[in-house]
């Protein structure tokens, strides 16, 4: 289970950053980024985790309490953005509007993976780091809730892909409605899937 050793080897004010959404064909791709706060619940620490080791109640539960506790920032890349800048850079941009998004200043971020973001503080890379450090783990929770329930609204204009059920990953019902429908303007047109089915 994850914990407070490397945020607390840091020392200072330390936020945690993580993402959700770069393998999807379709839809942004989230980042949230959180300061956990002095006293935290013991809810959190007895149960939060790896986002998708999670059910999806227990997430919405976690997310909650992390967004009613913490201090959180979200932060989005858009589709437009990662067909021009690559799924890498989208990300890295994200997480900037996430750490943006905390309205104060770091002194470092614990950065889910192993490739260190541009940010203006102090970065370390943790691989695996959503089961190891607590406030990646809640920042794994709260991106993921965000990006479901995005994708869940989008899966209400556009249901034949079952966005709602697979958050845009490439299943077969999604990648059966692309091929059937071609892709809509929420498909990432630089991924290779969805260029085959693209519609020029």
């Amino acid at each position: 289970m994850p914990d407070l050793s490397l945020e607390t080897a840091l020392g200072g004010i330390v936020c945690g950053i993580d993402e959700v959404g770069r393998g999807p064909l379709a839809g942004p791709v989230v980042a949230a980024a959180v300061i956990l706060p002095a006293a935290i619940p013991a809810l959190l620490t007895a149960e939060l985790d790896d986002s998708k080791k999670l059910k999806a109640a227990k997430r919405e539960v976690l997310a909650a309490l992390v967004l009613e506790s913490s201090i959180v920032g979200i932060g989005l890349a858009s589709v437009a953005e990662i067909d021009r800048l690559n799924i890498l850079q989208a990300t890295f941009l994200a997480m900037r509007r996430a750490l943006d998004g905390l309205g104060r200043p770091v002194e470092a971020a614990l950065v889910d993976g192993n490739r260190p973001p541009p940010l203006p503080c102090a970065v370390q890379c943790v691989v695996g780091g959503d089961s190891r450090s607590l406030s990646i783990a809640a920042a794994s929770v709260v991106a993921k809730v965000h990006r479901d329930r995005i994708m869940a609204q989008l899966a209400i204009e556009y249901p034949d892909f079952g966005w709602d059920r697979n958050a845009g990953y490439g299943t077969r019902q999604h990648m059966e409605a692309l091929a059937r429908l071609g892709p809509t303007p929420h498909h990432r047109t630089s991924f290779a899937p969805v260029a085959q089915k693209a519609l020029f």
